[in-house]
């Protein structure tokens, strides 16, 4: 009797497959369910805050002074741009407030504030790429563990040849049909991944070129602006 039956459909193939195979392809979906969610939440965060950022910068750029660029700022919830200032603001303020002479205050005071600066752009941006790794994973990961299952199903079939002393369709079968499926599905899951790392690494990497362009701009508004850190 024929044990394969391709009108049965995939589902039917993986239920009668190996522990393996049917291991295999639970790590695969899980793996693509997970890609999706990630793809899903981060195309969404990024969106909103690189949009709430260019608007801060705007905002920043156009206010009179640093206090009232720093007040705009703290309007917005949860404001990175304000984060990163008022770490910026403390550290001046300890300069400010510290018993060192005035040359030895100019002479650390950019190096300082652009330190905290990088600090505060970085701290934004390891929050932003956690869960990247995760999809990178997925994506180098999936159509090795897609082989794996397409080796195990290629050596089933050549042990149902040498259990049956003959190559036929129903001995073969099987085994093709398993090894074929963890190759597509492997696929599946690892093309969208790859394409869709690449698009939100490109989309991080533009938030950070403004999350830096706006420290430019607090640290050349903070030396116009305090005294004690312009050139004399």
């Amino acid at each position: 009797m024929n044990t394969f039956i391709p009108e049965q459909g995939i589902w039917s193939m993986i239920v009668q497959s190996s522990l393996l195979i049917q291991i295999i392809m639970l790590v695969l979906l899980v793996m693509s369910l997970s890609s999706w969610t990630i793809i899903i939440f981060k195309f969404i965060s990024y969106g909103r805050f690189r949009t709430l950022v260019q608007d801060q910068v705007m905002n920043f750029e156009q206010a009179s002074d640093l206090a009232e660029a720093m007040k705009a700022s703290r309007q917005s919830a949860k404001s990175p741009l304000y984060e990163i200032g008022l770490a910026a603001l403390k550290e001046i303020q300890k300069l400010e407030q510290s018993q060192l002479s005035a040359s030895v205050k100019f002479r650390i005071a950019e190096d300082n504030v652009r330190r905290v600066l990088r600090q505060g752009v970085s701290s934004h941006l390891k929050r932003l790429s956690s869960s990247l790794t995760f999809l990178a994973i997925c994506a180098n990961s999936s159509l090795l563990i897609g082989l794996l299952g397409t080796v195990w199903g290629i050596m089933n079939s050549f042990h149902s040849i040498g259990v049956q002393r003959g190559a036929t369709l129903a001995t073969v079968a099987p085994g093709i049909s398993e090894a074929l499926v963890t190759t597509a599905f492997g696929l599946v899951v690892a093309i969208p991944a790859t394409i869709f790392y690449n698009i939100l690494w490109e989309r991080l990497n533009n938030i950070q070129s403004d999350l830096i362009d706006f420290a430019g701009s607090f640290l050349n508004r903070a030396q116009r602006e305090l005294p004690w850190m312009e050139k004399k």
